[in-house]
């Protein structure tokens, strides 16, 4: 039994990780959470491949650290470190490693890039919506539009079929997601939140139910071909282009949805609902600049109501 331990002991650290993923991960989580620990285990090839598992201590498990920093910004470092650090604490568990290596752990990186802007105003938004080509059968204008009115996440809206339309409740089902990347079809949502129905407006209501009203029950509305998240990207840009406003990504439309309800009253918790997010901190944490910004309008208008009392 001993013989077996030293053996694995020796065992490079990068065939144990890719080992562990193997018997832990595979299978036990979506394809593109597993991608991410795929992506960590070619980091690991590229920037330890010979190192024993037994000789991974914290100044070598720093230097790691510091080597990927190079290339990366601190958060994607620090997404870095937590995909490993799962498994060198069963590691420790296992008694391969004598202390865990990764306490302490300095996370560097690189100085962000600027970031684009991740949502536009309700202006913004309108000059967009004037810009697209809504004609009389399904275009990928057609989902922008959906995207901007519901904030579905676009494998959401990808995934889309006739039948998730209840026209006559004004709603509108999100049970799937259509895996774009992969090619596999449909697939779960991201988590059990994300099963939702979204209301809609009934200005949407009337133009889907002319658009999908002799297309295939159970057949994706958009994903009718191979349907690239950059080419629809590429599409959004041309339109913001057009009516000169701040270029956003696809995902920067769910942002301008949430962005837009929250200015306009409605509570973090029915966004949260709305946006399938699984609970109402994650809503609060992608959102803090709009929270912080609505509470200095609040504290405006909670001094205003009490000079009105009378003494």
């Amino acid at each position: 039994m001993n013989e077996i331990t030293t053996d694995k002991k020796k065992m490079l650290f990068c065939d144990y990780y890719k080992q562990w993923i193997s018997v832990y991960k595979e299978g036990a989580i979506r394809p593109v959470t597993m991608s991410k620990y795929n992506m960590a285990h070619q980091w690991l090839l590229k920037l330890i491949p010979d190192l024993p598992l037994d000789e991974l201590d914290r100044i070598t498990y720093q230097k790691l650290l510091n080597d990927y920093a190079i290339e990366h910004e601190r958060q994607t470092t620090m997404d870095f470190h937590h995909h490993l650090k799962c498994a060198i604490l069963d590691a420790v568990d296992e008694g391969l490693i004598p202390r865990d290596p990764t306490r302490k752990a300095i996370i560097k990186g690189k100085q962000p890039r600027d970031k684009k802007p991740k949502y536009l105003n309700q202006y913004e938004l309108h000059k967009l919506l004037d810009d697209l080509n809504l004609s009389h059968e399904i275009n990928m204008d057609w989902l922008i539009l959906l995207i901007a009115k519901t904030g579905m996440r676009f494998s959401e809206a990808l995934a889309l079929t006739p039948k998730d339309f209840d026209l006559s409740h004004q709603l509108l089902s999100v049970s799937k997601t259509w895996d774009y990347k992969g090619g596999s079809g449909f697939l779960p949502t991201k988590n059990q939140s994300s099963v939702r129905k979204i209301p809609l407006d009934w200005q949407t209501v009337i133009q889907f139910a002319e658009l999908i009203k002799n297309l295939p029950e159970d057949k994706p509305i958009f994903a009718v071909n191979k349907v690239y998240n950059s080419t629809i990207n590429d599409l959004l840009a041309r339109h913001c282009k057009n009516v000169d406003i701040p270029i956003i990504s696809i995902h920067g439309l769910r942002h301008t949805h949430a962005s837009l309800l929250l200015f306009a009253g409605v509570s973090i918790a029915s966004v949260a609902r709305r946006l399938g997010h699984s609970n109402i901190t994650t809503t609060q944490k992608t959102y803090l600049h709009i929270i912080q910004e609505l509470e200095s309008k609040d504290i405006d208008i909670i001094m205003r109501a009490l000079s009105n009392l009378n003494s």
